[in-house]
């Protein structure tokens, strides 16, 4: 049976992105605040990005140049589903998981996953972008699930999005050569103009479209800001460039079954460049927090 109502899911393809609330269970919230409050409190014993690798070789954890062992600023946790039995079963098997397939499915596969984390005074922020510009793929049937972690307002850098923006051209992340994570500043001024913010208590979550133009503030709160976000794919949306964050799990099928053919309805896309770095906010001139040499 589907989770999602018809008028939900024509509100989806609509706006581009679609709230709904009680996401994941109690029990499955707390599991997951549980293990960021253990890294929070580990991430105080590092000066630098830490933590297991990834399967690339980069640091899991990834903290801002204001990181202190008094005022920690862990900001990303790359494919937590990897280390975490409540990050994987989420990833898995919750409601979101049953969502996203009766937007795009039947047949969906796991993509990557990631937890972007703005703590009290965090002055991370990110630029506008549109997801499709850093995972690209035969077809545009992806979807990001942004589980909020925290409650989520317009004081503690809440995600805004551009309502219909999906149905628009996609925007180039380079100035010139360079590969920069944002739109040009021109295009963030428009889209900030015709934004709205994701507000929501936790256990919410922000089903979005790949397409969608979105960024955030930084925190401004005396509170914390957690999204937990998975993307996933269409079965037969196969990718064309390297994974910013590969995982085993990279491919898994999550819901239905594995596709015989790839689903062909991109015509000329720009490729990205990935980051060689323990996460994306690098790209977007946020330095990470490195130990003195």
């Amino acid at each position: 049976m589907p989770v999602l109502s018809r008028e939900q899911i024509d509100a989806f393809w609509r706006d581009g992105y679609l709230m709904v609330e009680d996401a994941v269970t109690p029990t499955q919230l707390a599991a997951l605040k549980a293990e960021i409050a253990k890294w929070v409190e580990e991430s105080r014993a590092h000066s630098s990005p830490f933590g297991p690798p990834t399967i690339d070789g980069r640091p899991r954890f990834d903290m801002g140049g204001e990181h202190s062992a008094e005022k920690p600023a862990l900001r990303r946790i790359n494919n937590p589903s990897d280390i975490s039995d409540a990050y994987r079963e989420v990833m898995l098997d919750a409601r979101t998981v049953d969502m996203v397939a009766d937007l795009i499915g039947p047949d969906v596969k796991f993509h990557h996953c990631k937890i972007n984390l703005k703590l009290s005074g965090a002055k991370t922020e990110v630029s506008y972008h549109q997801d499709f510009a850093y995972t690209p793929h035969t077809n545009s049937d992806i979807v990001t699930a942004l589980l909020f972690l925290d409650d989520i307002d317009e004081s503690n850098g809440c995600l805004t999005v551009v309502p219909g923006s999906h149905k628009g051209p996609m925007l180039s992340l380079f100035d010139g050569e360079r590969f920069t994570g944002g739109v040009a500043a021109d295009a963030e001024k428009q889209a900030l103009a015709k934004s709205v913010p994701c507000l929501g208590k936790a256990g919410s979550v922000c089903l979005m479209h790949t397409k969608l133009l979105h960024g955030s503030a930084a925190n401004g709160a005396d509170k914390a800001r957690g999204l937990y976000i998975c993307v996933y794919t269409a079965a037969d949306a196969v990718p064309i460039a390297r994974n910013p964050m590969p995982s085993p799990n990279e491919g898994r099928i999550v819901r239905g079954k594995e596709a015989r053919f790839a689903r062909l309805s991109e015509g000329r896309v720009e490729l990205p460049k990935q980051p060689k770095s323990a996460s994306f906010f690098t790209v977007l001139g946020q330095e990470s927090k490195q130990a003195a040499e």
